[in-house]
């Protein structure tokens, strides 16, 4: 097995329970690591036998793109789509940043993370 990661991928989006995140917005950063057998990749440099990052940051994206209430929810549908995708995938874990959310105080962000299969046991 190996490992691939995107770390500190960055959207502005708009997601929260309030009705003031839905309409200004915030920044959010999502880290990913996910596990996968690339032996094929290694030995043949052959993009179609990994995770292709490209195709990753576009599951990504579209999800960012769709609102929701809560970053747990949000964390479990970029899961569930990286693994309609990429059903070879062993392993996931998934941190998603809300940055300065409005909490009332000065707070540099709120987060979560989410591991396959750890938390779909």
């Amino acid at each position: 097995m190996g490992k691939v990661t995107l770390e500190g991928i960055e959207f502005h989006a708009y997601h929260g329970a309030y009705p003031e995140e839905s309409i200004l917005g915030n920044r959010f950063t999502l880290d990913l690591e996910l596990e996968t057998d690339f032996r094929q990749a290694m030995l043949h440099d052959d993009l179609s036998a990994t995770v292709d990052y490209s195709k990753l940051y576009k599951i990504i994206k579209a999800r960012m793109d769709v609102k929701v209430k809560l970053l747990e929810h949000l964390g479990h549908m970029i899961v569930t789509d990286i693994l309609e995708v990429y059903p070879n995938t062993t392993k996931i874990r998934l941190t998603l940043k809300k940055h300065h959310p409005a909490l009332g105080g000065l707070v540099n962000f709120s987060a979560v993370q989410i591991q396959y299969p750890e938390d779909y046991a």
